[in-house]
């Protein structure tokens, strides 16, 4: 009983022992981890100036202010950005002051009446809060630009395709109007074209298309050498669809109005909804081709994927147009370059839907 009760104490001495050790190293890393905050505050307010700077001196060269204005707020912007230095310093003394006096315990300190709250985070340097406000290394290393130009979408679209044939009309098609379908996603850089106004912008981007023709009736795709035709299947498809994947860079011309914001820090157009009508085009290439059937044969059903190159063209290049307000619009386009190569009879791909401008 004498040795059991001895191991007990023994256990929570150790235990009161390694808490201690433990609670010491938590205090000293909250410390260390105050002490290289306090290193990175000049760093950051000072490259926040010369953005600042930058962006005045911008300004002035616009003829939007003038040199005695331009001076005035280089002087403003270095005294905000001396007294943050100044306060944020403080207040990370006052923390470590505080951490050392209390041994990391509580959470406040008192200034007259009022209890303060001093709330850093246990994540990474780069993200800590002073005074229940959040800071970030980006946020500060990048502060707002006075004038942003170039914005970036991503950019998805669905909707029918089919093609047009030479010589036929799209009534004559041999692929299902509701049948084929097409798909494209991508991402989208848009420009303001010109310095002080934005009803003109360039669009331009990186994208994958997907379009598909489902063949009327039973029939599928074969290649007969530098040929490709459609030809009747021997059982019944339940499914029959060639899907042709293309890399393509889009550029359009953009235009429409916008609502125009200005701030002391900034000015921003903005294209929320508001009409928008583009036009343009794409090039690119063909990276992908095949074909999907589903059929039952003897009871089993089966499934074939064939990939091949189906003669489809290598390069592809042909016209786009959008149209509608905000990130919703109606959206064609239209291959130039044929589908099949060395066709006895042109079909070119054309693909009508909705386009989704998210940004």
């Amino acid at each position: 009983m004498r040795k059991i009760t001895l191991l007990i104490i023994a256990i929570t001495c150790l235990g009161c022992f390694s808490n201690g050790y433990a609670q010491e190293d938590k205090v000293d890393r909250q410390i260390k981890k105050l002490e290289r905050q306090k290193e990175g505050i000049s760093k950051r307010e000072k490259n926040a100036l010369k953005e600042e700077v930058k962006s005045i001196n911008k300004r002035l060269e616009r003829g939007l202010i003038t040199e005695d204005e331009a001076k005035i707020l280089k002087e403003e912007a270095a005294r905000k950005r001396a007294m943050n230095i100044e306060n944020l310093l403080a207040i990370l003394d006052n923390k470590i002051a505080f951490l050392e006096r209390n041994e990391g315990s509580g959470d406040f300190i008192m200034e007259g009446d009022n209890a303060i709250l001093i709330d850093f985070t246990d994540g990474a340097d780069e993200d800590y809060r002073i005074l229940g406000i959040r800071f970030k290394d980006k946020e500060w290393q990048r502060p707002v630009k006075y004038d942003r130009r170039t914005r970036s979408d991503f950019v998805w679209a669905i909707g029918l395709n089919n093609a047009l044939i030479d010589g036929q009309s799209l009534e004559d098609s041999p692929y299902k109007i509701g049948g084929s379908r097409f798909f494209e996603m991508g991402v989208q850089w848009r420009t303001r074209v010109f310095q002080n106004s934005n009803w003109l912008r360039f669009h331009y981007g990186l994208s994958f298309q997907f379009n598909g023709l489902k063949p009327e009736g039973n029939q599928f795709f074969v290649q007969n050498g530098n040929q490709t035709e459609l030809q009747e299947f021997d059982v019944e498809l339940q499914k029959s669809k060639l899907r042709m994947d293309n890399l393509v860079v889009p550029i359009h011309f953009e235009f429409g109005p916008s609502k125009f914001y200005k701030t002391e820090e900034k000015i921003r157009y903005s294209i929320r909804k508001q009409f928008r009508f583009g036009i343009g085009g794409y090039g690119g290439f063909n990276i992908g081709t095949r074909q999907k059937l589903k059929y039952t044969l003897d009871g089993d059903e089966i499934k074939d994927k064939l990939k091949r190159d189906y003669n489809t063209s290598d390069l592809i290049y042909g016209l786009s147009a959008y149209t509608g307000v905000g990130n919703t619009l109606l959206y064609v386009k239209y291959d130039l370059n044929p589908i099949f190569r060395d066709a006895p009879i042109e079909q070119r791909n054309i693909s009508l839907g909705l386009r989704f401008d998210l940004d």
